[in-house]
């Protein structure tokens, strides 16, 4: 059997707490944090047997203790190692820890954000993006998608446009949008503008250009005014929509700043059939009355509001 010490890892008595490559016939210089990976079977018996090599001014039986401490760890799935007394030498401490990281839990928590939570209360409409929650009315769902990607609400029950039987109409719907697409800023210039586009699109043509009511025929305006929506000065307007079929209905145009960002002006658009007894034209100033900025806690904001007609 040949004396030679074969190649590997052996504890560095020169700098304590690394480990240096013997290469069979010299030390390297490549080194490495003792301890970093358990000494193979090989290098364990060649140490035990023959003894570890010494670098220049190292001292032999500080690399036996020391590597008896690795032995110890890389033996401890299968067995205790016994290792005999050494006159006047210390025990071997205990082996040194892993320097690897302990393992992380990457799976999400299970706890939402507060500014989250709302939008999983059937009573309360979310629109993250403008930062407000609007109190959903009784009967009311809230979809998961539209045409127009607003946030939404509505009636439940659908039924078939009386314009356009090929099409499906609500007889209540509310959205809620950012009012990015025009240049102005005044919230009262903002309402008058929109009023009309909310009316045709609730009674003139759907977004696919259909003539759902079969068309505006004439409108009144019953209200232009100021109004105090989740702490902001805005304006609303509303009209009376007659339409070429069916009962026509009542459209308003709410607009104020934002509470969030570069309080970048909203609009919340309503469209009420006439006519229908659960959708009184008082149930939009309640709905109104209700939006809040997201996690207004002083005042609930619309978290669990019920809105009866």
């Amino acid at each position: 059997m040949s004396n030679a010490t074969p190649p590997g890892w052996y504890p560095d008595a020169g700098t304590p707490g690394t480990e240096r490559w013997w290469d069979g016939v010299a030390w390297s210089a490549h080194t490495r944090p003792l301890g970093a990976v358990a000494p193979g079977p090989h290098q364990a018996y060649a140490t035990q047997e023959f003894g570890a090599p010494q670098r220049p001014g190292g001292s032999t039986r500080i690399i036996v203790m020391t590597l008896a401490g690795l032995v110890v760890v890389g033996a401890a799935v299968t067995g205790a190692v016994l290792l005999g007394k050494d006159d006047g030498a210390a025990k071997p401490e205990s082996p040194p820890s892993s320097s690897a990281p302990a393992p992380t839990d990457s799976a999400p928590s299970d706890t939402a954000s507060p500014s989250a939570a709302p939008s999983d209360d059937p009573k309360v409409l979310v629109d993250q993006l403008n930062g407000i929650t609007l109190p959903v009315p009784e009967s009311w769902e809230k979809p998961d998608s539209t045409l127009d990607d607003a946030t939404t609400m509505r009636t439940v029950l659908s039924y078939r446009c009386p314009g356009d039987s090929g099409n499906f109409c609500y007889h209540g719907t509310v959205t809620s949008r950012t009012a990015s697409s025009t240049d102005l800023t005044s919230v009262e210039a903002l309402a008058k503008e929109d009023i009309k586009t909310a009316a045709d699109n609730a009674y003139e043509e759907n977004s696919l250009g259909d003539r759902i009511h079969g068309g505006i025929t004439s409108h009144q305006e019953l209200a232009s005014t100021s109004v105090t929506v989740a702490g902001r000065t805005g304006y609303l307007v509303r009209w009376r929509v007659t339409t070429g079929k069916g009962p026509g209905g009542y459209v308003q145009s709410l607009a104020f700043p934002s509470a969030v960002g570069s309080e970048t002006p909203i609009i919340v658009r309503f469209a009420f059939d006439a006519g229908q007894d659960d959708l009184p034209v008082s149930l939009m100033d309640t709905i109104t009355k209700g939006i809040r900025p997201v996690g207004d806690s002083a005042t609930g904001g619309g978290v669990g509001s019920s809105i009866a007609p």
